[in-house]
C-alpha cells in the first residue's frame, strides 16, 4: 500500500498541516520539525500523489465554520469536538456567527472562495441547490452537521427516533399525561429537530393507543426562559401533564425552573426528560436523550479533511446513535 501523507504525519508526531507546509517550504515551520518530518519523508520514500499535492497546495489551513446561534450549549459542545480535531491537525477554526437569515445568506455567498478556508462545516442551517453549486465551483468542500443535503456529506441523528424512544420511556413508566414543550414548527430557519422529535414521541403515543392532548403541546422560542412560561402555562390547567419531554436539554432546564417555583417536587410531582446531553444535565440529574455532540463536531472535520483528499467523491452520510440517559428526573406517576 503507497505511503500517504498522514503515514508521514504519523511517524513524525505531528498534524498533516505541519507535512503540508514542510512539502510547500513554508516559513511557520521550526528547523527542527523541519528536518524531522524530512527525515521521515526520505524513510518512507513518500512521493506525494496528485492528489496529496493538491491538497498540500492549499493555502489556508483554515476550516470555516458556520453555525447558528453559536452560544447555545449544545452547538459550544460540537464546537469544542471540531475544534479538538482541528488542533490535532494543525488546522485553525475560523466560526462565522449566524442570527438572522440575511446573515446566514451573506456568509453562504462569502465562504464560495478558496482564498477564505481550505474547507466548511455547516451546522443546522440547511442549504439550498444555488449555495451548494457556488461552493462546489469554488471548490470548497462542505460538510454538514445536524442537517442535510442530498449532494452534500453529512452528520445526523434520528431526530425522530429520540422523541420516540423519549416517550416510550415516559410511557413504560405509566405515564399518560404527557407534554412536549418545543421550538415553533415554523422557524426563520426552518429548523426540524423540534418537530421531528415530537413526532417520535406522537408515533409513541398513538403505539399505545394513547391520545396526544393539544393543550399538551407549548411551542416557544428556543431557550431556558420561554420554556419556564409555557411551564406555567402547562401546570396552571385543570389536569396538568405528569410528565414533559422537553425539544432540549436548555429547555428542560426551564422546565425544572418552572416546576421547582411550584414547589412541585421532581420525579415524585413531575417528571422530566430532556434531549441533547449538555454538560449541566448529569449534575443536575436530568434524564435525557443522549446524542454525541462532541463526536459530530469531531467527525466532522476529519470529513471536510477527506473531502480535501478526495476530490468529486460521492457524498457520505453519517448517522450517529443516540442513547437513553437514565438519571433520577423520570419515575412513575403518583
Amino acid at each position: 500500500m503507497a505511503v500517504t501523507i498522514y503515514d508521514v504525519a504519523k511517524q513524525a508526531d505531528v498534524g498533516v498541516g505541519t507535512v503540508s507546509r514542510v512539502l510547500n517550504n513554508h516559513p511557520q515551520v521550526s528547523p527542527a520539525t523541519r528536518q524531522r518530518v524530512l527525515a521521515v519523508i526520505e524513510s518512507l520514500n513518500y512521493r506525494p500523489s496528485a492528489l496529496a499535492q493538491r491538497f498540500s497546495r492549499r493555502k489556508t489551513l483554515s476550516i470555516g465554520v458556520i453555525a447558528v446561534f453559536f452560544t447555545r450549549p449544545s452547538v459550544i459542545e460540537r464546537l469544542r469536538g471540531m475544534e479538538a480535531a482541528a488542533a490535532a491537525r494543525d488546522y485553525d477554526l475560523i466560526v462565522y456567527n449566524v442570527e438572522t437569515p440575511a446573515k446566514r445568506d451573506a456568509i453562504f455567498r462569502a465562504t464560495a472562495d478558496s482564498r477564505r478556508v481550505d474547507g466548511l462545516l455547516v451546522i443546522s442551517l440547511t442549504p439550498g441547490d444555488d449555495d451548494v453549486e457556488r461552493w462546489r465551483n469554488a471548490g470548497v468542500p462542505v460538510v454538514l452537521v445536524d442537517t442535510q443535503h442530498p449532494a452534500l456529506p453529512s452528520i445526523v441523528v434520528d431526530d425522530v427516533q429520540g422523541g420516540y424512544r423519549a416517550g416510550q420511556h415516559l410511557i413504560e413508566l405509566g405515564h399518560r399525561r404527557i407534554a412536549f414543550v418545543g421550538d415553533p414548527i415554523h422557524s426563520a430557519f426552518s429548523f426540524t429537530s423540534s418537530q421531528d422529535r415530537l413526532s417520535g414521541m406522537q408515533q409513541a403515543l398513538i403505539e399505545h393507543d394513547i391520545p396526544f392532548c393539544a393543550a399538551y403541546h407549548r411551542t416557544g422560542e428556543h431557550g431556558q426562559e420561554p420554556a419556564r412560561v409555557l411551564t406555567h402555562q402547562l401546570l396552571a390547567l385543570n389536569e396538568p401533564p405528569t410528565a414533559v419531554f422537553a425539544a432540549s436539554d436548555t429547555q428542560a432546564l426551564g422546565v425544572l425552573q418552572a416546576a421547582r417555583e411550584l414547589g412541585l417536587r421532581i420525579p415524585e410531582d413531575l417528571s422530566i426528560i430532556g434531549f441533547d446531553d449538555i454538560e449541566i444535565s448529569e449534575y443536575l440529574g436530568l434524564t435525557t436523550v443522549r446524542q454525541p455532540l462532541f463526536e459530530s463536531g469531531y467527525r466532522g472535520i476529519d470529513q471536510v479533511l477527506r473531502c480535501l483528499v478526495q476530490i468529486g467523491s460521492e457524498a457520505a452520510h453519517l448517522e450517529l446513535p443516540l442513547e437513553l440517559a437514565l438519571r433520577v428526573s423520570t419515575a412513575p406517576p403518583r
